[in-house]
């Protein structure tokens, strides 16, 4: 059994289930720490998402970002990931799921996400609850330095 729900508080356990997951997100950003999730979950525009089991493990997460442009609300779900040893179960969709209605609920016209290829079962998620592929580039430009002190 999963549940999911809002993070608004930063507690150990949740700076733990960072730790564990965010390696299994990216391999080179280092996880958030207490400063970085309470700046997350304080933000207006960032909405942190939590997966449980049924022991209050806290198995995954995402990151929905709600914000106003000229043309209406938008929303972005980022950093999708769900802790290894939980995959299969329902954690991706329960928490995309909640995601897509707080979006709605948020009053955003559409929800978009980005997913790389080799994610096959993410792809397969998205696909199955509606997610459609854009005709888009995405394009990227790395401003600063990069999270690990490694200049490109």
């Amino acid at each position: 059994m999963v549940t999911v729900g809002e993070a608004t508080e930063v507690t150990p356990e949740l700076v733990e289930a960072f730790e564990r997951l965010v390696p299994q997100l990216s391999s080179s950003s280092p996880p958030p720490g207490h400063d970085q999730l309470v700046e997350i979950v304080r933000s207006a525009a960032s909405i942190l998402l939590v997966a449980q089991d049924s022991a209050g493990t806290i198995i995954g997460s995402l990151t929905l970002a709600v914000f106003r442009v000229p043309t209406g609300r938008l929303a972005w779900i980022e950093d999708v990931v769900v802790d290894e040893s939980a995959r299969g179960a329902g954690a991706g969709e329960a928490l995309v799921a909640a995601a897509v209605a707080r979006a709605g609920a948020e009053g955003a016209k559409s929800v978009d996400l980005t997913s790389r290829p080799s994610r096959a079962a993410a792809n397969r998620l998205y696909l199955r609850m509606g997610f459609e592929p854009r005709a888009t580039n995405v394009y990227r430009l790395a401003v600063g330095p990069s999270p690990g002190g490694n200049h490109h």
